[in-house]
């Protein structure tokens, strides 16, 4: 139980919503350590002058956009690097429940070489993190479209089609094993379903972890996600290249209704429906 457990961050922005995952971080998990990659963002090593046991990587942005997965394989590499024997993704708009670090860990001890998952609940608009840390149980809601394992249970064979970076553990063998995240992935979509792929075409087990909860401060989103239609589209071909099938499903199916994008058998169109 002496082997270090770090939890690694990306950040652009999002500089209130990381401000709370580091106080909640540090009250529930304060021997944990912390490494955050800030792309393209000078504030964040500012803001995280004074926080204990704290890293911040910083790296350049890509001109097709955000480059998160090469983040996280850089953040990763760097936790390994300092000595963490096992690694918590955890997304900057999500702060942990009171025990994920602590179920995170116990899981590791009973599921071996597995990638963990655990469930995430949405806050929705006005409501805030609580001071206490302990009150986020009663604003526990999963998302429904993910498995909700009994506090303290693991739940086996998952489908790698659900995983999601939002919060996720593994340990240093298990990251060798899968190989990080594809950098071809940049801006919204994709890296996620590609890495649950990846990682069980090397034998790597999904493993839904109960108790490990994350909590996800609101912010506006759009359905579909037109802002991210570009990258939706790059990312989508680059997965079909890699796996022979499309991901994103129903995001494809709103935005090609809404004549943003033609869905093709075997390509994607990004239309502009101004020119129509």
């Amino acid at each position: 139980m002496g082997e270090r457990t770090t939890v690694v961050t990306v950040v652009h922005g999002r500089h209130d919503h990381l401000r709370e995952q580091v106080r909640v971080l540090r009250r529930v998990a304060p021997a944990v350590h912390h490494v955050v990659v800030a792309i393209d963002d000078a504030e964040v090593p500012v803001i995280l002058d004074q926080a204990v046991r704290t890293t911040v990587l910083e790296i350049g942005t890509d001109p097709l956009g955000l480059p998160v997965a090469a983040g996280r394989n850089a953040g990763v590499e760097r936790a390994l690097s300092d000595g963490a024997a096992r690694v918590v993704l955890l997304d900057v708009d999500c702060v942990p429940g009171p025990r994920l670090v602590s179920r995170y860990v116990d899981a590791f001890m009973r599921a071996g070489d597995a990638l963990l998952c655990g469930p995430v609940t949405y806050l929705h608009e006005g409501q805030r993190v609580p001071d206490d840390p302990d009150d986020l149980a009663g604003l526990r809601a999963p998302h429904p479209a993910r498995p909700d394992p009994a506090d303290g249970s693991v739940l086996r064979r998952g489908d790698p089609d659900l995983f999601w970076s939002l919060s996720c553990a593994l340990s240093a063998p298990t990251w060798r094993r899968i190989g990080g995240f594809h950098e071809g992935y940049v801006g919204y979509g994709a890296e996620d379903t590609d890495f649950g792929r990846l990682a069980r075409s090397r034998g790597v087990d999904l493993v839904w972890v109960g108790g490990a909860d994350a909590f996800h401060q609101f912010h506006p989103v759009s359905t579909p996600p037109v802002e991210h239609v570009a990258d939706i589209v790059r990312n989508a071909t680059l997965f079909h290249r890699r796996w022979g099938e499309w991901p994103m499903r129903g995001w494809l199916g709103e935005l090609d209704r809404s004549g943003l994008v033609s869905c093709e058998p075997d390509r994607l169109v990004l239309r502009n429906p101004s020119s129509d």
